[in-house]
């Protein structure tokens, strides 16, 4: 099996994936989509590679299906991660007097960038999103109502970098399986996948957004919110809902 490894700008197999790794990560991290160009651009595919992870770009309907039933790689001759510090320490000390360096084998996982529960931010950076999430309840809240059954919940993310917001899902499926389901013969019972709203807290209409539920605007917290969730949507290859709301939204606020 060959993938587009979005760092390296070429085919690699999953060994040679697995080999480049840094010490540490224990899934092989992939994205699924239409186009690599688009791919590349996903706001968690450059949050992965920010945080020095290789993401495999997967423009096949059958590479998720493939991943889901394949569920872990056994990749082999891994070099070997240690419990403590002192392990450490002492295994480089034994390379240093010529010994060779360990390797283990090690299970892989699966896992989709735009999931909800994939977690490749540092302690820093989680320290400061829940920090975040804690003074800002109310404000996730209020876009929660907003945006009723569209999303499961809103929350702020560990992981994006320079995008205000993005699409992630909860559970199973994903936003790309959803799509592939809904161009099916079954497109009127296909499931729909549970998506999150996450908010860069770092960027300028993060600002904005808290600004609008300090004063109690809640129309252009409304208004904020479903721009946000409709332009999420479009960086996902996704129509928004309402095409004609979101042009006249855009327009508005211009």
């Amino acid at each position: 099996l060959l993938f587009w490894s979005a760092r390296d700008k070429k085919m690699v197999t999953l060994a040679e994936y697995a080999k480049a790794m840094p010490a540490g990560q224990k899934a092989v991290y992939y994205a699924a989509g239409d186009s690599r160009d688009r791919l590349e651009k996903m706001p968690v595919v450059r949050a992965a590679l920010d945080h020095g992870y290789d993401v495999l770009l997967c423009t096949a309907d059958v590479d998720e299906f493939t991943f889901q039933a394949m569920r872990t790689y056994e990749a082999k001759g891994l070099p070997k991660t240690y419990e403590d510090d002192a392990a450490r320490e002492a295994a480089e000390k034994a390379v240093a007097d010529g010994a060779e360096p360990e390797t283990e084998d090690r299970s892989l996982e699966f896992k989709n960038v735009a999931a909800g529960d994939v977690d490749f931010a540092t302690d820093d950076e989680k320290k400061a999103a829940e920090e975040t999430a804690k003074a800002n309840e109310d404000l996730f809240r209020a876009m929660k109502d907003a945006l009723g059954d569209k999303v499961t919940k809103v929350t702020v993310s560990a992981r994006l970098t320079d995008a205000p917001a993005a699409i992630t899902s909860e559970g199973p499926l994903s936003l790309e399986m959803e799509k592939v389901l809904a161009a099916g013969p079954d497109a009127g019972e296909a499931p729909k996948a549970q998506r999150v709203l996450e908010l860069n807290a770092k960027h300028p209409v993060f600002d904005k957004l808290k600004a609008a539920q300090e004063t109690g605007d809640k129309d252009k917290l409304s208004l904020y919110a479903g721009l946000l969730y409709d332009q999420a949507l479009l960086v996902e290859g996704m129509l928004p809902e309402d095409p004609v709301a979101f042009a006249s939204h855009v327009c508005e606020l211009m």
